[in-house]
């Protein structure tokens, strides 16, 4: 096997596409086969070993030089999405949402509706009282589940219709991702939490394997999903696992640090402080190799390293990620923050645990 050193970054290029690739595949929390299904090709054909839990997640594990001590990093492949809630008298559909956001970022969207059989529908996310023409305060109207609906993309009249179709209270409702790639570094589209940072998981995995390296550490991968609903982190973690790094996205908004062009560091989230010693750390990898980062703290937000603390796990635990403008609605990074977070994350799997 090759020195540490020898191993060069992936290209950015690629995990850009990888990103397009992912946030086309539907994966609301409760329905990721399809994607997880994805991901271990993908890591098959780079021969990587892997194994799903029984929740459905995917494991893939790179053996190191120290087999007595493991690495954890894991990022999730759910997304936000609905379910249907109610059939109404009209035709259209009730929801009932997937994931922690409002009901005003999806009005417009363009979605698709799959039944228990597999069959696929169009429709479009409205509110009832949409038309001006008609509905005297439709820009008034409160934004919630009562008045939010779908309007399916056949010809319905009434719920019989409906359910002659095979919809059915419980089926997965997927929103339209909307991806595009623009000419100056930009990548916008739903979904960029936390897919960016499963694209640059297993970019750094397939680099890996294919210059022969070997890590200082056992490291395991954690494809996770269920993360939007809290719990997707918090198992299979083995008894020598050290160290538990979640890749997903830093926030941006007023007061906040992280933008889209570096690497964000989380100090602290809703759930408290992430480990003071690891997050030196990253800080100290970051500047020894000359990589921008944003130091910040993520106030109403939790992540698979938080769901893995709080089921009791004796580990040291941190989160990066690139920054994601928007998240939980129509979100939007730069190609800069992938760079720059693949970059920490290439130099972290290489480095010294830290001592605890």
């Amino acid at each position: 096997m090759k020195g540490d050193s020898q191993l060069s970054y992936p290209h950015t290029d690629k995990t850009m596409e990888l990103i397009k690739q992912l946030v086309s595949i539907p994966s609301p929390s409760g329905n990721t086969n399809e994607i997880i299904s994805f991901v271990e090709k993908f890591l098959q054909e780079a021969n990587v070993e892997t194994k799903r839990n029984r929740k459905g997640g995917l494991i893939a594990v790179i053996p190191g030089k120290d087999t007595n001590n493991h690495r954890m990093l894991t990022a999730h492949v759910d997304t936000l999405g609905a379910i249907v809630k109610e059939i109404k008298p009209s035709g259209r559909l009730k929801l009932d949402l997937i994931g922690g956001f409002k009901y005003n970022s999806i009005e417009g969207e363009y979605c698709q509706i799959e039944t228990s059989s597999g069959k696929i529908y169009s429709g479009t996310i409205l509110m009832h009282q949409t038309s001006v023409h008609v509905y005297k305060n439709a820009g008034k109207a409160e934004r919630n589940q009562d008045n939010m609906e779908v309007r399916i993309d056949e010809v319905v009249h009434n719920a019989d219709d409906v359910r002659a179709l095979g919809i059915e209270v419980g089926d997965f409702v997927c929103f339209d991702p909307r991806v595009e790639l623009t000419h100056n570094g930009f990548i916008k589209s739903r979904h960029l939490d936390d897919k960016a940072s499963v694209a640059i998981l297993l970019q750094l995995i397939k680099q890996i394997k294919a210059e022969d390296i070997l890590l200082p550490y056992t490291t395991y991968f954690l494809i996770s999903n269920n993360e939007e609903i809290g719990y997707g982190g918090n198992s299979n973690i083995t008894p020598e696992t050290v160290e538990y790094l979640a890749v997903d996205m830093g926030a941006i908004g007023d007061g906040q640090a992280t933008d889209e062009y570096t690497v964000s560091i989380c100090v602290k989230d809703a759930s408290g402080p992430y480990h003071y010693e690891l997050r030196k750390h990253l800080v100290h990898l970051a500047e020894k190799n000359k990589i921008p980062y944003k130091l910040d703290i993520y106030p109403y937000y939790g992540s698979d390293a938080s769901a893995a603390i709080r089921s009791g796990h004796d580990i040291v635990h941190g989160l990066i990620g690139p920054g994601i403008d928007s998240s939980h609605a129509f979100e939007r990074t730069h190609r800069s923050s992938i760079e720059n977070t693949t970059k920490l994350i290439y130099h972290y799997l290489q480095s010294k645990m830290i001592d605890c």
